[in-house]
């Protein structure tokens, strides 16, 4: 018996240290990436990314909203400016200039048709790239443009 409690302490011990091993080098946690824009236009932010992008809501208050892609991860959140609760680095509003966001989908044919069905104005026309990305956008109402597209191969 005492053999066999040995042999599991030091099969428990290797593992242990295999483990160890093959963690080093690496972060200790993963990062996720939640972007939020502050910005007075939470009603049609919401209903921007609710209803062009199929998000989801995840959590909202009178001053904050996190909205969660269609795959249920962590995406976007809105913040009402010079909100009380804020610290100073998170009170100034969003100017609406020099933000882009990239969708990749499966098919970007698809969704510019339907997209454009929905009306949604169209500020750049789907296209093909030299270096392989077909794709299309469009500006929310924050003024960040929303890249949808396909990578292939140049």
């Amino acid at each position: 018996m005492k053999k066999l409690i040995l042999i599991v302490g030091v099969l428990v011990g290797i593992l242990g240290m295999l483990a160890a091993l093959s963690t080093q080098g690496q972060p200790q946690t993963a990062m996720k990436v939640n972007v939020g824009i502050i910005t007075p236009k939470l009603k049609e932010s919401k209903d921007f990314y609710t209803n062009v992008l199929k998000y989801s809501v995840a959590f909202e208050n009178d001053f904050y909203i996190l909205m969660h892609a269609p795959d249920n991860t962590p995406a976007v959140a809105f913040l009402l400016p010079n909100h009380p609760t804020q610290q100073p680095v998170f009170q100034p509003a969003f100017q609406g200039a020099g933000m882009f966001f990239t969708i990749e989908v499966r098919d970007v044919d698809a969704e510019f048709r339907r997209i454009k069905s929905l009306g949604i104005p169209i500020a750049i026309e789907l296209r093909d790239e030299p270096w392989g990305d077909r794709h299309f956008a469009v500006v929310d109402p924050n003024g960040v443009g929303i890249d949808f597209v396909t990578y292939k191969a140049p």
